[in-house]
């Protein structure tokens, strides 16, 4: 199962590997994903089912399918590059559009709303929390400063109210000024991290007998879930799950190079036991 089938790169390299007969369920919040997902995987008709979705409702997704176990679970955690290439999506602070950042384009709130919306306070607060930004209160300040006079509502409008905000020296650092603050707001516009925990435990309650789960995620905040939520899984009493990568496996510099967005990806994996252990 892959629970973030995105435009299903991944995906369309399990079913080759688990050809002929390996069978993949998709889902991804975003409609548009879902459909170029369901198009490249043409050729695999018949071993592909595909549905939009959250994965924060797993078992529901499974169960839609009549299928009682799967043995491998993979979670693509993040934006996918056709998504922040996508100007209209609002993802990207590289390209000028609405500010949206929505996977799922059916719910209502998007990153201009909380930048219109959100007292100060609670402004600086999200970006420090979900963006690690050290600048959060600066930030919030400008940003509220400006939308009293117009509104906020394009990424490019943002990026100038950030550069503005941040010292000069900041905003020639390793990574562009505005980074996490357009990652706050898209973890807060899609309510990220507070799915995943139930998620991945959701993802081993429906393993078959040493099934896989693998997580990939872009940053600290995403990683740290996976790895805390990895460990208590492995050390509760009667644990069904073993997890199997101490530390991260990182993309070689072969791979960075060839596509440099894999540089801060981090896989997890863990497999589910073959028997309950004894009590």
């Amino acid at each position: 199962m892959d629970c973030t089938v995105g435009y299903a790169g991944l995906a369309s390299r399990i079913l080759q590997q688990t050809g002929p007969d390996g069978v993949l369920i998709g889902i991804d919040r975003d409609q548009i994903a879902v459909d170029a997902a369901r198009d490249r995987l043409r050729e695999f008709e018949g071993r592909v089912y595909l549905r939009q979705g959250n994965f924060s409702d797993l078992k529901a997704h499974v169960s839609f399918f009549g299928v009682p176990a799967v043995d491998g679970v993979v979670f693509d955690l993040g934006v996918s590059s056709p998504q922040l290439n996508q100007a209209e999506r609002g993802f990207s602070f590289l390209v000028d559009g609405p500010l949206d950042m929505r996977m799922d384009q059916s719910t209502s709130r998007t990153a201009a709303d909380l930048v219109r919306e959100l007292p100060e306070g609670e402004l600086a607060d999200m970006i420090y929390q979900f963006g690690e930004e050290r600048y959060s209160r600066r930030i919030a300040r400008v940003i509220v400063s400006e939308r009293a006079r117009q509104p906020v509502e394009t990424t490019a409008h943002l990026v100038a109210l950030i550069l503005r905000a941040v010292p000069s020296a900041y905003r020639h650092g390793r990574i562009h000024c505005a980074t996490r603050t357009f990652q706050a707001l898209r973890i807060a516009v899609n309510q990220e991290l507070d799915v995943l925990e139930p998620s991945l435990r959701a993802a081993v309650d429906m393993l078959s007998p040493n099934g896989r789960l693998c997580a990939i995620s872009f940053h600290s905040l995403e990683d740290r879930i996976v790895k805390k939520t990895f460990r208590a899984l492995s050390h509760e009493p009667d644990a069904l799950f073993n997890t199997l990568t101490k530390k991260p496996i990182m993309a070689s510099l072969e791979e960075c190079r060839s596509n440099p967005r894999a540089r801060s990806a981090k896989l997890r994996a863990g497999e589910r036991h073959s028997r309950e252990r004894a009590a």
